[in-house]
C-alpha cells in the first residue's frame, strides 16, 4: 500500500511540474521584448552594482551633479543583499582605543581621514533625511574597559586627550568660550548606573548615532528613483568587459547591459568580480532580544577595540559582534550564525552588560551581514580600468562614510 501511494505521488508531482510549465515558462528561456530593449536594457550612462549605502549614495550624488545622466543600479538579491540592511544600526563615529589602534596601524593622518570622513557623513545623512524617516538617535557612544584588558586604562585620560587635542581641529566641532567642545570624556563614573558587570573604565562621545539602516536604504532608494535613477533587483553580473566606448556588462538575465562606466560596490563581495583587491569578507553576527523590563541605557557601545558592539532598540537589547573569537571562519560571505559565535554573544550580555542576577532574556531574531576588511581601514576608491571603477572595503563603517565615499568616488567619474 506504502508503494502505491508513493507511485502516486510521483505521477501527480510530474504531472503538476508539466502543467506548471505549461502555465508558466521557465525564465531563462524568456525573451526581451522590443519594450524592455529600448528601457530596461537600454545603453546606460552609468551602471553601478550593488544597491547598498555606498551604491545608493554615488547614485544619489551624481544625478545632484548631472541630472540629466541615465543611470541604472543592478542588486542580485532580491532586497540589498550586503551589510547595509544585516548590521547593527550604528552611525559609528569611533571609539577610543579604535582610534588609538587606528594610529599604529596607518598612522595618525590616515587615521584623521578616516574619522573626518565618518563625522561628515553623518552630517549628510543627517543633512538629507528626517532623522525620525530612518529612526536616527544621537544618545552618544561608549566605550567600556577592563582592567587587565587589551587596552591599558591608565592611558586612558591621555589618550582622551591627545585625541581631543588632534581631532578637533580636523573636525571643527562645536565651540564654547572660543574652545573646541570634547569630543571623548573619560564617563567611568557612570558604569555602576548603566548596570554594567566588571567594567573599570568608560569613554564617552557625543557624535554617535544609532539608526534603523534599512529604512535610510529605503529613504535613498526612493530618493534615487524620483531622480529617475532605475534599480533591477534578482539581476546578478556574471563578468563585464571594458572596450573603447565603454563597458559591456554580462548577468543572469538573458540581455547583456552596456554602460559607458561601470561603478562596482560590492564590498565585502568584491573578490567575486575583482580579485586581485585587497578585500577580505568578514562576517558580523547579531542578535536582539525581547524587551527587557527596566533596561538601564540608551546609546551605542564598544568592547574590545569595537569587536563587541550593542545598544538598544526601545528597551531591547541588540548585540553583535566576538568575530575575533573565530577569525579564520568569520572570513565568509556565508549569512548563517554559528554556534561558537551567538554563545560568546550569549555569554557576554549575562556577564557584562546585564546587572548581576538579571534573567536571561528570549532572543528574538539571530542574524548576520557581510562587511569588507583589509590590511588597513581605508575605502578603496579607484579607476581599475578604463571606464570601470570601485568604491568597496568600507570596513565595517559603511553607513557613516558611504556619503563621503560617493562624493570623491563622484569626483574620479566622468559626468
Amino acid at each position: 500500500m506504502l508503494i502505491v501511494c508513493q507511485i502516486v505521488i510521483v505521477l501527480l508531482f510530474v504531472l503538476f511540474e508539466s502543467e506548471l510549465g505549461y502555465l508558466y515558462p521557465k525564465l531563462k528561456v524568456m525573451a526581451i521584448s522590443l519594450w524592455e530593449q529600448s528601457t530596461y536594457y537600454a545603453p546606460k550612462d552609468v551602471v553601478i552594482i550593488g544597491c547598498g549605502f555606498v551604491g545608493l549614495w554615488t547614485a544619489y550624488e551624481l544625478m545632484h551633479k548631472n541630472p540629466k545622466l541615465n543611470i541604472t543600479i543592478l542588486e542580485r538579491g532580491v532586497i540589498p543583499s550586503g551589510a547595509s540592511t544585516r548590521n547593527a544600526g550604528f552611525s559609528c563615529f569611533g571609539s577610543v582605543s579604535e582610534l588609538m589602534y587606528d594610529v599604529q596601524l596607518m598612522g595618525e593622518a590616515n587615521m584623521l581621514e578616516t574619522v573626518k570622513m565618518r563625522y561628515d557623513g553623518l552630517q549628510r545623512i543627517q543633512k538629507v533625511f528626517n532623522k525620525a524617516e530612518i529612526e536616527y538617535d544621537q544618545f552618544g557612544g561608549y566605550e567600556l574597559f577592563e582592567e587587565g584588558g587589551p587596552y591599558d586604562i591608565r592611558k586612558l585620560d591621555e589618550d582622551i586627550a591627545y585625541l581631543n587635542k588632534v581631532l578637533a581641529p580636523v573636525l571643527k566641532t562645536p565651540k564654547k568660550n572660543g574652545k573646541y567642545l570634547p569630543i571623548y570624556t573619560n564617563e567611568t563614573k557612570q558604569i555602576k548606573k548603566l548596570g554594567f558587570q566588571k567594567i573599570n573604565a568608560l569613554a564617552f562621545s557625543p557624535f554617535e548615532g544609532q539608526l534603523n539602516s534599512a529604512k535610510l536604504v529605503l529613504a535613498l532608494q526612493k530618493a534615487v528613483q524620483a531622480k529617475g535613477v532605475q534599480i533591477l533587483f534578482n539581476t546578478e553580473v556574471k563578468k563585464f568587459k571594458s572596450h573603447a566606448k565603454g563597458v559591456s556588462i554580462k548577468t543572469n538575465l538573458e540581455a547583456n547591459l552596456e554602460a559607458k562606466q561601470l561603478l562596482i560596490c560590492t564590498n565585502g563581495f568584491a573578490k567575486q568580480l575583482l580579485p586581485t583587491l585587497d578585500v577580505v569578507p568578514a562576517r558580523g553576527q547579531v542578535f536582539v532580544t525581547a524587551p527587557i523590563p527596566n533596561l538601564k541605557f540608551k546609546g551605542t557601545f564598544h568592547f574590545d577595540e569595537g569587536f563587541y558592539y550593542f545598544r538598544n532598540v526601545g528597551n531591547k537589547l541588540l548585540l553583535g559582534g566576538a568575530r575575533n573569537k573565530d577569525f579564520k571562519n568569520e572570513k565568509t560571505t556565508s549569512l548563517e550564525t554559528s554556534k561558537l559565535i551567538q554563545k560568546t554573544l550569549e555569554e557576554f550580555m549575562m556577564k557584562r552588560i546585564l546587572p548581576k542576577g538579571s534573567k536571561k532574556p528570549k532572543i528574538e531574531l539571530r542574524w548576520s551581514g557581510t562587511m569588507g576588511m583589509g590590511k588597513i581601514k581605508k575605502p578603496i576608491i579607484e579607476q581599475l580600468q578604463p571606464n570601470v571603477y570601485c568604491a568597496v572595503r568600507m570596513s565595517g563603517m559603511g553607513v557613516a562614510i558611504a556619503p563621503m565615499v560617493a562624493q570623491k568616488t563622484v569626483q574620479l567619474m566622468k559626468h
